[in-house]
Order: structure tokens, then sequence, then C-alpha cells
């Protein structure tokens, strides 16, 4: 009978919303960015990148607390990931679920974008999405 009843929760929520993942409320106003490296920057790997965020707070993956969330680091990414969804978790799309503000990352030499995006606790993006402008470096 359990079964029965959370398989009707998850129709219920893809008929009201049109996806099994309803994305978590953010603040009015919450920003994110990327402090440093500036965008332009030439570098050396590894490259130390520290986060920003204004109008929310830090929590890790899994807990559950008002107006907060933990970063995720796109690298090199050209397009959105999907926005009604857990982000993916691969070499170009970095979890930092444990509340971190930065991150130590190795990057090959050349031309690489860097761009922020929020996700709350299940590493579902925010609705409206809390994403940074993207940031283009040289590393040598």
């Amino acid at each position: 009978m359990f079964m029965k009843s959370r398989v009707l929760v998850v129709v219920a929520a893809l008929l009201v919303t049109g996806s099994a993942f309803a994305g978590t409320p953010s603040p009015e106003g919450a920003h994110v960015y990327i402090i440093s490296p500036a965008d332009g920057a030439t570098v050396n790997s590894p490259v130390t990148v520290r986060f920003g965020l204004r109008g929310m707070g830090v929590a890790p993956a899994g807990v559950d607390k008002p107006n907060t969330g933990h970063h995720h680091l796109l690298i090199d990414v050209g397009e959105s990931p999907e926005l009604k969804g857990p982000l993916p978790s691969d070499a170009r799309h970095r979890h930092f679920g444990g509340g971190q503000t930065e991150a130590v990352i190795e990057l090959s030499p050349g031309s690489h974008t860097l761009q922020l995006i929020m996700g709350d606790m299940n590493h579902i993006p925010h609705t409206p999405p809390v994403i940074s402008e993207r940031v283009r470096i040289t590393v040598e």
C-alpha cells in the first residue's frame, strides 16, 4: 500500500509541475559569482576558484534549510545544464556538496570557462536559478 501511495504522489507531482523535480524557490535578489580568478585572467594550473554568494546561505547537500544551497562549478560547459532535475556530476560539472566556498582545480593549458550555479539539498537548481556569469580564463 505504501508503494502505491508513493507512486500516486509522484504522478500527481508530474501532472502539477510537468516534472518529478520541483525546484526549491530561490530568495529574491540571490546572486552567485566567481570572486577569482577574474574574467580574462591568465593563470597557472592548479587554479584556485573562489566562490561568492549574496542573498542566500550555503548549506551542505542533504541539509534542508530555507534560503540555502550549495555550489556547483561548470567547467567549459557551453550550454546551460537541464535546470529541472539534479545537476550532472562529472569532470565538467563539479559538486561542492560539503558547503565549500572555493576549489583548487587542475586545468590543461588553453582557454577555459568557469560558471557557478547553486543547487538545493538535492542538487536541483533553484527556481529561478541562481547562476553566475561565465568567467573566461587562459591557463599557461
